[in-house]
């Protein structure tokens, strides 16, 4: 299973989401594929937000290697689950793909913890990290979801 994480600059909540499953699947000694990206270029190649590397340092987790990339079409062929955060990434992401398979493939991850809801997950970067702290909650609540699918049934999300 191969899942990527989606949202604007791939400095906050994707590679925070990127993070924590990695974390979960390594606990669960699971092999999945796990990365993220965004749409916004002004990001390329930085590392995450020094707040999303604070608070997922608080909780054990090292995002700081990460490095920002771009969404590109050849994602739908090299991932099996898209997992966006807002209604622009959707729209985004959908706008881009091909045929019914890729559509198949993108879903909003606060789905995974409210089915049928499309969910935000708030972009913190205006905020303090206090906003961080709350999507990492969120986050790590449909993180678990996933992880939960992975180990029950390896391959399937």
């Amino acid at each position: 299973m191969k899942i990527l994480f989606v949202c604007t600059g791939n400095i906050c909540r994707s590679p925070l989401a990127e993070g924590i499953l990695r974390s979960k699947l390594k606990k669960n000694h699971n092999t999945a594929e796990v990365d993220s990206c965004g749409f916004e270029s002004f990001h390329i190649g930085d590392a995450p937000d020094a707040r999303a590397q604070a608070i997922a340092k608080k909780h054990g987790i090292d995002i700081s290697a990460h490095q920002a990339r771009l969404f590109t079409i050849k994602d739908f062929d090299r991932f099996d689950q898209i997992y966006i955060m807002d209604v622009s990434h959707y729209q985004r992401v959908m706008h881009l793909s091909r045929n019914v398979n890729d559509r198949q493939k993108i879903d909003f991850i606060m789905n995974q913890a409210f089915p049928g809801s499309n969910l935000n997950v708030q972009d913190p970067w205006y905020s303090d990290i206090s906003a961080f702290e709350k999507v990492y909650q969120q986050l790590e609540l449909a993180c678990e979801i996933i992880a939960s699918r992975l180990k029950e049934k390896p391959g399937k999300t």
